[in-house]
């Protein structure tokens, strides 16, 4: 397993090697200059052009790009062009309210999505499976910008049961400390706000979430019809086994290879799809992040995001590749 996991991490390099070209490439095809968003359209050519040579915009692109890959090499994503701030600095202050918030939706995705999954399958062709497919359709298709709105009109505008936006309210942020940066665990640390940080984090968890639960509940169910038909589920049900021990014990056990690998590359897109949700709720995380650095053609802003959104999801591949061998101990690396 040694051995494999250092050529999967081997691999990461010319993965991060191509995505950055790549979002080098596409940033710089963008319409519209840094100077002039930093200047306003009325500055002057000769001042503009100060800036460009100033900020190494007016370098040949190919000279930009091995600059950028050199301080890439050491570590260094360079500095913001808007606020002139460390982007590696404002990257570690931002990457944890969009880990908060893509772990509390893959939560939610699986402790709903599994059991629908389960039930669904158990019950083919029943009223709850074919409801379980209609939700499924629905969360799939269903706009995240839209239900986030609708949400937050719903239970925080009209029941006002919910903040609308933000991770914490205003009389609450004045006395709390960020001690990590999730404010879960900064809050049970500190022993107070924890049902405020909770509160705002429930609608925009909600919102993300949808989709990766209407996944996880379909492939749930078709791996769980495919294991139910086996030969040993036949043959625990003939040996007079429970029902609940069954499918619980028998049949989830050896469903969950297809399920793991959906988590996976949910949690891995949730964490770099997650600009819309975060825009829309005021979350302060690499995803709306990402959105003002390309409103503000701030290269190193997005670069930096890009890759790191790129190099945390090869990871989470990784680590569920590894979990194979433990869910199944047929599965052997070398």
């Amino acid at each position: 397993m040694w051995a494999y996991t250092g050529r999967r991490l081997l691999s990461i390099i010319p993965v991060l090697f191509g995505i950055s070209l790549l979002v080098f490439l596409f940033l710089h095809l963008i319409p519209g200059d840094p100077a002039v968003v930093l200047l306003g359209e009325r500055a002057r050519p000769e001042q503009i052009e100060a800036l460009r040579e100033k900020l190494g915009l007016n370098q040949p692109l190919y000279t930009q790009y091995f600059l950028f890959l050199r301080d890439l090499v050491q570590g260094n994503l360079g500095n913001s062009i808007f606020n002139l701030l460390p982007v590696r600095d404002q990257l570690a202050g931002r990457w944890p309210a969009t880990f908060e918030l893509a772990l509390a939706a893959m939560l939610v995705a699986v402790a709903l999505g599994i059991p629908l999954g389960i039930l669904a399958a158990v019950r083919k062709n029943s009223l709850v499976d074919n409801s379980s497919t209609i939700f499924s359709l629905i969360g799939v298709s269903m706009p995240v910008f839209w239900l986030g709105l609708i949400l937050i009109y719903l239970f925080a505008v009209n029941l006002q049961w919910l903040p609308p936006s933000g991770r914490i309210g205003i009389d609450a942020g004045n006395n709390f400390k960020t001690i990590s940066g999730f404010f879960i665990l900064d809050s049970i640390l500190q022993g107070r706000s924890f049902g405020e940080v909770v509160a705002h984090l429930i609608l925009p968890a909600l919102t993300l979430g949808t989709i990766p639960l209407a996944i996880l509940t379909r492939i749930t169910r078709s791996a769980m019809l495919e294991v139910l038909s086996q030969d040993y589920v036949r043959t625990a049900r003939a040996k007079g086994l429970n029902e609940r021990v069954v499918i619980w014990r028998h049949a989830l056990k050896n469903a969950l290879l297809p399920v793991v690998t959906i988590i996976g590359l949910q949690f891995g897109t949730l964490l770099g799809g997650a600009i819309l949700t975060e825009t829309i709720f005021s979350w302060p995380g690499i995803g709306s992040w990402i959105y003002e650095g390309i409103l503000n053609r701030d290269y190193p802003v997005v670069q930096g995001g890009v890759i790191f959104v790129a190099l945390v999801f090869v990871l989470v591949n990784l680590i569920v590749d590894l979990s194979y061998a433990l869910l199944d101990p047929r599965i052997q690396y070398r």
